[in-house]
């Protein structure tokens, strides 16, 4: 009896430490994804325009993502997406999402690559929750311009629904994602907010505050784009 009582809490604790490692796991990419906001926009040269960040609904970070590539290249990334609140509000509570697809190519490697993406409208931040969202083809996207403003951007890249950007080994350009399939994470926002909750309801309804964890990634946001978007109401 006494073997089988310690067995059961043998796993009892083990439970509890799974539990607790994948909570450390998500408060480490909402932390990272604040270091990557950081450090790409206290250089404005060579960060995301600010009138763009102003005119965004909502800003994902893949902090990075590793890339694999054996002939056919692969990626995937875990990201967390923010939301302005109604569009235009203060920004809310974050959404952890993955990214993730292939592409043809004959480099042989890893590479580990930030990735931040602009939602520029309330209609690319819907098609977002969508399972399986195809960048590019679901969502219309282009590689966003770099400097203190857009006023070089092309018609491409002002009526995309996502702006997309990577840093790798120092260096941020605008980058295309097309093909990328998009994905909301369930298990990391279970285990982050510790239930169930749909994405919608924690980017766009604001059912629940963001969490301690994402205070520095809200902090960061706010500091270089406290006002803007435009207001819309989700289906």
């Amino acid at each position: 009896m006494r073997y089988g009582m310690a067995i059961g809490l043998s796993l009892v604790l083990c439970g509890s430490a799974r539990v607790g490692f994948a909570d450390d796991k998500q408060a480490e990419r909402l932390e990272k994804s604040a270091e990557v906001m950081t450090d790409i926009m206290k250089t404005p040269e060579r960060g995301i325009p600010h009138d763009l960040m102003d005119k965004s609904v909502c800003v994902g970070v893949i902090p990075s993502e590793k890339k694999l590539a054996f002939g056919v290249g692969a990626t995937y990334g875990r990201g967390a997406m923010v939301c302005r609140q109604g569009g235009n509000g203060p920004w809310g509570a974050p959404s952890m999402f993955t990214v993730g697809g292939a592409n043809v190519g004959f480099q042989i490697g890893g590479e580990a690559t930030d990735f931040v993406l602009l939602v520029m409208n309330g209609r690319g931040a819907e098609k977002l929750l969508h399972d399986n969202t195809k960048i590019g083809a679901d969502a219309s996207a282009a590689g966003g311009p770099v400097g203190r403003s857009a006023e070089g951007a092309t018609d491409l890249q002002l009526h995309a629904e996502i702006l997309t950007y990577s840093r790798s080994r120092g260096a941020f350009a605008g980058i295309s994602l097309d093909g990328q399939m998009f994905k909301q994470d369930g298990d990391s926002n279970e285990k982050l907010y510790g239930r169930k909750l749909a994405p919608e309801d924690i980017l766009f309804k604001g059912v629940v505050p963001a969490p301690a964890a994402a205070g520095p990634l809200d902090a960061a946001l706010t500091q270089f784009s406290p006002h803007g978007g435009e207001e819309f109401q989700p289906k």
